[in-house]
Order: C-alpha cells, then structure tokens, then sequence
C-alpha cells in the first residue's frame, strides 16, 4: 500500500514503526511510504497516488475513510498554529493575513474563526513560511508546524523586526469558543485499498501499535529530533506530551463535525454531513 504522511515533528509518535525496529522491516514490506506536506498527502490519496495518508480534517471527502484510533488533535494550546498579529490590531480589525498554505486545515480553521466567531473576512494571501517577510506587508501571519515553533522561541527577534506582535494559538481560539478539542489530520484510506475485514483490521492494528510504541518511546523522539529543529529537548517533550493528542476519540470525532458543519456554513468547506469512517 502506496502511505503519504507528513514529515513534521507533531507526527512522530504515530510514524514510529514505519522507521525503527523490529517493525520497521515489516512495515517496509506491506507500505510504501512518501513524506510530504499535508496538504500533499491530502493531493495524492484524492487522486489515487496513495491509498491512504495522513490528511488535513479540511480535505475530508465522502470518498475517503477514516481510520479509527489515531489523530494529530490538541485539548487546549497546540503551540504549533500560530496566528502573529501586529500590535494594537484587535483580531477584528485584521484586513489583510499572510498565510502559510502548507496545512488546509489550519487554513480553514482560521477563516471559520474570523467567519463565524468574528464576523469579518480577512484576506489570506499564500505565502512561504517567513515570518518577518510575511508581516511586512499584511497585517498578521499564519505559521504552522515546525515554523510556527520556531518562531514562537524567537519572538524577541522577530519583534525587533518588525515591532511588537499579539500572538494567538489557533487551537486555544478553536478551544476557547467550542470547548472541544482542535484536531488537525487522521489517517483516511481509499476503500478499495483495503476491501477485506481481514485488511482492514491489518490496517488499523498497524497504525494503532505504531502509535502506542511511537508514545513509549518519546525521549528516543525527543533526541532524533533535537538535530532537526532548533528547539530545546524540554521543548520538544512538552509539545510531544502536552501539546499533542494522538487518540481519536469520541470528543475529537465531535470536534470534526463542528468543524466542518461550521467550515460549510460560512462557505469555506463543501458540506460532509456524515464523517465516513472504515467499516461503516
């Protein structure tokens, strides 16, 4: 099976047996692995270049099957959604935002909070992950993933820059007027990659150990990551444990339909009235 997932630090835990032993050798030989962006991973299973991957809750289709147990969710601050505005802009005086389009769910979620809990349309204008570049000429940014960390550790430097900013965590702003969790990506699967009950249950047992061994082993995560990202270990421990969670749960099952009941309402998502789940 053809597998796009995202090569960012939140999902590590959920990637662990696709690159360390004793299950790296057998996962080698049923999945064919593709590290890309989100919103790629999304692009290659809704046109048949994967058969299943990890995707933006954005690019959700009726076509596409949602594999029970794992997510990429937070229950109060993600850290890794951050929306950087000028200071003193209120977020409803914002007109203009500088946006990282490397998540379409990040996206969407920020124009469901100016949309629907604001009442303003901002315009989101694509643009590379930089933030002082972004700001020069819009009124906030929308940095995501490993960026969005990053900026975050160097705020000083980035307000000597450009001058002082607000800071907002999307998730916290998701949180905050919903009371449910923010949940970013699951793993979906074309259904015909997997059109026995014994291949589904392969499929799901995989992506579910995966994840249990990725969550046993995160000061392993925390030390393969330190090379990567120029963060601090406490850092990345925190955000494995605290600010990320993995379990697809009842409450974040919920979180996805608000999500996308709302998304449709303010015309940013086609309408998906029923969340297509493996099995079903």
């Amino acid at each position: 099976m053809r597998v796009a997932a995202i090569d960012f630090l939140n999902p590590a835990p959920l990637m662990w047996d696709f690159h360390h032993q004793p299950h790296q050798s057998m996962f080698a030989e049923r999945y064919q692995l593709h590290l890309t962006a989100p919103s790629a991973c999304a692009r290659e299973l809704l046109s048949g270049e994967a058969d299943f991957g990890l995707i933006p809750v954005a690019a959700l289709t009726e076509e596409l099957r949602i594999v029970p147990g794992c997510t990429i969710a937070s229950l109060a601050c993600v850290r890794s959604i951050q929306l950087i505005v000028k200071a003193p802009l209120a977020l409803t005086q914002i007109r203009t935002i500088a946006a990282d389009t490397a998540s379409r769910s990040s996206v969407a979620y920020a124009q469901v909070l100016f949309r629907h809990f604001l009442g303003t349309d901002p315009e989101f204008r694509p643009s590379p992950a930089d933030p002082e570049s972004m700001l020069r000429d819009n009124d906030a940014a929308l940095l995501i993933g490993d960026p969005a960390l990053l900026a975050l550790e160097r705020r000083a430097t980035l307000a000597a820059h450009v001058g002082p900013c607000l800071w907002y965590d999307l998730a916290e702003q998701w949180h905050l007027r919903t009371g449910l969790p923010w949940v970013a990506a699951v793993w979906a699967v074309r259904p015909h990659a997997v059109p026995t009950p014994a291949s589904r249950r392969q499929l799901l047992a995989d992506l579910t150990d995966s994840r249990d061994h990725g969550l046993a082993h995160i000061e392993d995560l925390v030390r393969e990551w330190t090379p990567r990202i120029a963060l601090a270990p406490a850092t990345l421990r925190a955000y494995l444990t605290e600010n990320i969670y993995y379990r697809l749960d009842a409450s974040c099952i919920r979180a996805i339909e608000t999500f996308r009941q709302l998304a449709a309402q303010v015309g940013v998502l086609d309408p998906l009235p029923n969340l297509p789940f493996l099995g079903d």
